[in-house]
């Protein structure tokens, strides 16, 4: 059996984590996702960032009436922002009277693409007051590891040990590697450029075995392009503890995506998903549509986080409900070229697992003893 000294850290099975995906007001990891993962011997994660701390206290709960497995949360806590308070609708004011270009380009895709407004409701985001009120969330509820990206968990790292947590940093180059080091996390994320949602630009390969050469000793586990065992068995060859997987699990039956976007997942080619700040304001990997070149055209640069989120969001938001799932962002990475069907999380999980162990097997062949 596949195990590496992760599985005994964090009392799994396999070293294999579905990574937490999320959108507003909704999972793309449901709880039957994450308590799939869980079950089958592997780490599921909620993706936590795009719920209330009302529905994410919820959803946690709905886990653990599904598994009594370990599983994870992971949040988006950015350190860079452009403001550090402030409601939705003062930040939307903000953009109004300060990046009057930014406005009325999304102003005019509403009546380009017939969409009735539709703005979000809930009233905060991305800024400390809902993020750190997330995090205490997760604390108090006591789930297995927190894993956190984009952000700085020092101050999270005694509260989750107080409650017997582990907490995992997501980094995408060695500058934010020191960060999750000087916090002391128990594991760093390394996830390359190929990946799917927010990510750096170094990829997968050159990444990987420079942040295991500088972790000292802390556990990393590799995220970016691994989407069956060979890529699982890669991850293990340049000095990973496990694969953080996103992208393979969106074809998962268990998965909350609409039928177009799945679509797009199971029949695009990997060149058809691109890196581009236009949805938060950080760069971010999803499936090409018309607004990519809208906004190149333009010759408009990205707000910063979270201007540029709250900029967008409320025309996704009215796309969504409009049933435009062809101009909504769908976050993916270039494994979704190596996808073809949907089939069970655990099965999923089991070809992970598996296919690494039949490769790490085959691979003894070249060895001339």
């Amino acid at each position: 059996m596949l195990r590496t000294p992760l599985c005994d850290m964090l009392g799994i099975g396999v070293p294999v984590f579905q990574a937490g995906m999320g959108i507003y007001r909704g999972l793309v990891t449901t709880p039957e996702l994450v308590a799939a993962v869980s079950n089958a011997g592997g780490m599921g994660c909620i993706g936590g960032s795009g719920l209330t701390p009302d529905e994410l206290r919820d959803v946690i709960r709905r886990v653990r009436a599904l598994t009594d497995r370990p599983f994870a949360v992971d949040l988006i806590i950015p350190t860079a922002l452009s403001t550090r308070g402030g409601t939705r609708a003062e930040i939307r004011d903000d953009i109004r009277r300060h990046h009057p270009r930014h406005f009325a380009f999304v102003e005019a895709l509403y009546e380009r693409h017939g969409i009735p407004r539709l703005p979000i409701d809930l009233a905060l985001t991305w800024t400390p007051e809902l993020t750190d009120a997330q995090a205490d969330v997760v604390i108090e509820e006591g789930v297995a590891l927190l894993v956190i990206a984009l952000g700085d968990p020092a101050a999270l790292v005694p509260r989750a040990r107080a409650r017997g947590m582990r907490i995992g940093g997501l980094v995408g180059s060695l500058g934010n590697l020191r960060r999750q080091l000087d916090a002391d996390v128990d594991l760093v994320i390394a996830q390359g450029t190929e990946a799917g949602g927010h990510v750096g630009s170094v990829a997968t390969f050159p990444l990987l075995p420079q942040i295991v050469d500088a972790a000292g000793g802390v556990p990393v586990v590799a995220a970016g392009g691994i989407a069956d065992g060979r890529g699982v068995a890669a991850a293990l060859a340049l000095g990973a503890q496990g694969a953080w997987v996103g992208t393979a699990f969106l074809a998962a039956a268990e998965t909350r995506l609409h039928p177009q976007h799945r679509a797009q997942i199971l029949g695009g080619r990997s060149e058809d998903f691109a890196a581009t700040r236009i949805y938060t304001g950080k760069t971010a990997r999803t499936f090409r549509n018309p607004i990519h070149a809208e906004w190149s055209a333009s010759g408009l640069e990205a707000l910063g986080m979270p201007h540029q989120k709250v900029l967008f969001e409320d025309f996704l938001n009215a796309a969504r409900h409009a049933g435009r799932l062809d101009l909504v962002s769908n976050p993916a990475g270039q494994a979704a070229g190596m996808l073809s069907e949907v089939r069970p999380a655990a099965a999923i999980l089991r070809d992970l697992a598996e296919g690494a162990e039949r490769r790490i097997a085959e691979l003894n062949r070249f060895i001339d003893r």
